[in-house]
């Protein structure tokens, strides 16, 4: 289980508000990449119902979904930051990811005087204090709730996109470069929401509208 020394750490260096910070959909050949920034106090206490909290990944589809609502219900603020296929065509997926963060925080109503974000490089162009923590999602409580509400939010979209253009699989693959997913560009070409400067869909460029 997962525990707080992190964000205790954080805490007796003088910090009141810790922001922790991760994406989900920087690796998919379609849809957003969708960022969550999540704040925690010094009273911050894991409650029994968020024990199962954990890098996403490492999660079932239903332990995920069930989290998800514990988490909106248990942290102080919730952020949620999103950049489409668009932006990431235009501004490359690094970029985009570093947006979507951006974007998170600025949607909180309760600011972080400290952030914690998961991976190797620290948000860029940001006045807050910060420290990137190489594999945050699987060491950070943190972190990993972070990657949840990013993981379940993204994959919202994606099944709503399936709706949009079933013949793809969205709803089981999310976009994802799966073997599935590869036979379906291949029937079909990509659709509006590929993003079409990521390699396996350059090919197909001149079909996307």
């Amino acid at each position: 289980m997962l525990d707080l020394k992190t964000e205790q750490i954080i805490f007796k260096n003088g910090y009141k508000h810790i922001g922790a910070i991760d994406e989900a959909g920087r690796g998919p050949l379609a849809g957003p990449v969708v960022a969550c920034c999540i704040i925690i106090d010094s009273d911050f206490k894991i409650s029994p119902s968020l024990k199962k909290i954990n890098d996403s990944k490492k999660l079932t589809a239903k332990i995920r979904e069930d989290l998800f609502f514990e988490i909106k219900n248990n942290f102080i603020n919730v952020g949620v930051g999103i950049c489409d296929h668009k932006t990431i065509d235009k501004i490359n997926i690094s970029q985009a990811a570093f947006l979507a963060m951006k974007k998170a925080i600025g949607s909180l109503k309760q600011k972080p005087d400290f952030i914690i974000v998961d991976g190797k490089f620290p948000i860029p162009n940001i006045s807050i204090s910060q420290q990137a923590i190489i594999n945050g999602d699987e060491l950070v409580f943190s972190i990993a709730a972070a990657s949840i509400v990013a993981k379940v939010t993204r994959d919202k979209i994606m099944e709503k996109m399936h709706e949009e253009y079933p013949q793809y699989g969205f709803n089981q693959h999310k976009g994802y470069g799966t073997k599935l997913h590869q036979e379906h560009l291949s029937r079909y070409g990509p659709c509006s929401i590929h993003r079409k400067t990521f390699a396996p869909i350059k090919k197909f460029v001149k079909y996307i509208s």
